[in-house]
């Protein structure tokens, strides 16, 4: 009879998004056995997800793995991996900003991180871009605190706040906030912005494929000929960027924006790639955050900003706004980024461990 293999595991939600945290050293060394434990545990690929965890959605098909950190200065290092819902693919090549958001009170609270009373800071290094973020934990009497006034446009209900501030993302994964060295270029009749802060992107105008900008996630997913023409560009992107053939990859992402009309600063659809985030992922708002503010890029002209060093960015999305703190030295093409301040919250769902077959621990 084959037994089952019991992980511990805690789910949480972080941001927008949902997640399985795992202590890394609970999961095998191997990456390829890791990665298989992963899809199990998550119940990919299948469409459903029926078999494990997963939610059957982009934003809760995430993992997050916690461990201590071997940097000097920094507490926790957190490897995030987006697992495909419909194929054996789990992907680490990419970071999330909003499941990033729950690593500070599960660090606490798995004893990885001494609390102090009324905040704690926690200083993480992710392993996917090798960057640093701090996160400010509200911990009255040295307990995590979840209840709070805060709130975020795609989660009901208010929540504590819990503030982050993203360092060294620019280039995060090409080296270089202009990953092919221009502000703008043509891809397929289309004017594109590569960008690489946080998080590769494809920047393009909504407008260019017949987009008023502000169409909702479903109306976006229904449209065959825009995810074509999208993923088309995207592939010939991440080659100018340096990323390769990313042909079943979730690197570059794209992000389709448009002017404003709610009193924000720009307004992003931001692809996943396949499909469009039901909010914005934080890693992305950080990008568009950039491309609203960067002179020469396809947002200038219709993102409402001033381009002082330290400004207040407000993205519209489908779900409402996200709102980015950013500061970067210059506007134009050689600008510096210094950092980028989201407030956003999170929410330990339950704990326990999660079940896979022995026979998939063992075998890889």
């Amino acid at each position: 009879m084959t037994k089952q293999r019991a992980i511990p595991c805690v789910l949480m939600r972080g941001g927008t998004s949902k997640a399985p945290f795992f202590k890394l050293g609970d999961l095998p060394q191997k990456e390829e056995r890791r990665d298989a434990i992963l899809l199990a545990a998550m119940g990919s690929p299948d469409p459903l997800q029926i078999n494990g965890v997963g939610g059957a959605q982009a934003v809760t098909s995430k993992v997050a793995m916690i461990s201590p950190s071997p940097v000097e200065g920094v507490d926790v290092d957190y490897l995030f991996a987006q697992v495909s819902i419909d194929q054996g693919v789990v992907d680490t090549s990419p970071s999330c900003g909003n499941i990033l958001s729950g690593v500070g009170p599960f660090a606490i609270e798995e004893g990885l991180v001494m609390p102090k009373d009324g905040e704690t800071m926690v200083r993480i290094r992710n392993v996917n871009t090798d960057s640093r973020i701090d996160a400010v934990i509200q911990t009255p009497d040295g307990q995590v605190e979840y209840d709070g006034e805060a709130s975020i446009d795609g989660v009901p209900g208010t929540a504590a706040p819990i503030m982050l501030r993203f360092m060294g993302v620019d280039g995060s994964k090409t080296g270089a906030i202009l990953p092919t060295g221009k502000v703008k270029e043509e891809i397929n009749g289309i004017e594109v912005t590569c960008l690489d802060v946080a998080v590769p992107m494809v920047m393009m105008r909504a407008t260019d494929f017949g987009l008023k900008g502000n169409e909702t996630k479903a109306e976006l997913d229904g449209n065959a000929d825009l995810l074509e023409k999208i993923e088309a560009i995207r592939r010939i992107a991440g080659e100018r960027m340096g990323l390769g053939d990313v042909t079943n990859k979730v690197i570059p992402k794209i992000g389709l924006l448009s002017q404003p009309t709610q009193g924000g600063a720009i307004t992003s659809r931001y692809f996943v790639p396949q499909n469009c985030h039901p909010t914005h992922a934080v890693t992305g708002a950080q990008c568009v955050a950039v491309c609203a503010v960067m002179k020469g890029s396809i947002a200038e002209g219709f993102s409402q900003v001033e381009r002082r060093d330290v400004e207040n960015i407000i993205i519209e999305h489908p779900s409402g706004k996200i709102d980015v703190e950013l500061s970067v030295t210059g506007h134009n093409t050689d600008m510096r980024f210094n950092y980028a301040g989201i407030l956003r919250t999170a929410r330990r769902l339950f704990q326990g461990e999660v079940l896979v077959s022995e026979d998939i621990w063992s075998k890889h």
